[in-house]
């Protein structure tokens, strides 16, 4: 497997990083929304705060194509490569914040692809 697509440990533990901090800082921020507009958390109010003006607008529009674009990949990639709890990842997405879920899908990746360079294997398809 040439260097350019074996795993990186240091990439990995990057994106699990990134994964932690995307589960905390949108929770924050959805605990302050929690507690200005209610204990319970009213989707209705959130979708209609998230397209309050256009700079919001632009960023829940973005976050949508983007993130459906990237959970598409994840669901390829994630078959490709024969990983395991993809389900895990989908669910954490709504459950925990999407930024949550793409870095962690990525650790997950990379722990994979750890795992097929070990076995000398490029994918589920080889």
């Amino acid at each position: 497997m040439s260097q350019s697509n074996a795993a990186n440990p240091w990439l990995a533990w990057t994106y699990l990083a990134l994964a932690i901090a995307g589960g905390v800082l949108p929770w924050m921020a959805n605990i302050a929304f929690m507690q200005d507009y209610g204990s319970t958390f009213d989707l209705k109010v959130f979708i209609s705060l998230a397209n309050a003006n256009p700079a919001a607008q632009s960023l829940s529009r973005d976050l949508l194509v983007g993130a459906t674009a990237v959970t598409i990949w994840m669901i390829v990639e994630s078959k490709r490569l024969g990983m395991r709890h993809l389900w895990l990842v989908l669910l954490s997405s709504v459950t925990i914040a999407f930024a949550f879920a793409a870095p962690f899908f990525l650790f997950l990746r990379e722990r994979r692809l750890a795992e097929l360079a070990a076995t000398g294997t490029t994918s589920q398809n080889s």
